[in-house]
């Protein structure tokens, strides 16, 4: 499983509220909806946010097991 919790300490370190990713950068409420709960988004969301936070994908997603979950 895919989990985001690193995008939220990533966003906090780089003054990136999700406020500023819907207005400035044209994220929709369903696409930070879908990141919150851990479920599907496509590569181009993802490289989205690599490239507004200036990081790279470990800085935002985690692959876990599902013993780990």
């Amino acid at each position: 499983m895919i989990v985001f919790d690193k995008l939220w300490e990533t966003m906090r370190a780089r003054g990136i509220s999700q406020y500023r990713l819907i207005k400035e950068y044209g994220f929709s409420t369903g696409q930070l909806d879908r990141l919150r709960k851990n479920e599907n988004v496509s590569s181009y969301t993802l490289n989205s946010l690599c490239r507004i936070l200036k990081c790279t994908l470990p800085d935002i997603a985690e692959y876990r097991a599902d013993e780990d979950v």
